[in-house]
């Protein structure tokens, strides 16, 4: 009886919503942004096949712009300012393959988890949209 209380229990309070993250970084602040991608643009149109990322940065999107990252399953959004630095000079990531580089300590960030092996921090995200076959919209 106490495992179903406590099944109940988790599956009350944490929830089963897959946009349910956190955001907090000390290294980096909270901004409110929206940006609408069409893919059938040339500088966008990697993102309609899977593991191919492309690197916004428009206006107010992210601190230092955003990896936009085809998964197969759907879409991922992370920030392009390195999750455990302090901004910088050199705190902006760059792209490579699925992967992303911080050029201050040459750590390795995955775009489908947004994880570093040994890093206190992952990767920003932000939340992805799908609005129909060619439009998304990243938001904070």
């Amino acid at each position: 009886m106490k495992k179903y209380l406590l099944f109940a229990f988790v599956v009350v309070f944490m929830g089963c919503d897959k946009d349910n993250f956190s955001n907090n970084n000390p290294y980096l602040p909270n901004y409110s942004f929206a940006y609408n991608i069409n893919m059938s643009l040339p500088q966008y149109s990697n993102l309609q096949f899977p593991s191919n990322a492309v690197y916004v940065n428009a206006g107010n999107t992210g601190i230092r712009g955003v990896f936009v990252f085809n998964t197969g399953s759907g879409y991922v959004a992370f920030d392009a300012a390195c999750p455990n630095q302090a901004l910088s000079n050199c705190s902006t990531m760059t792209l490579d393959g699925i992967n992303v580089i911080c050029p201050c300590d040459n750590v390795s960030y995955s775009l489908f988890s947004g994880q570093a092996q040994g890093m206190q921090y992952p990767m920003k995200q932000y939340r992805v949209e799908q609005l129909d076959n060619f439009n998304l919209r990243v938001y904070n």
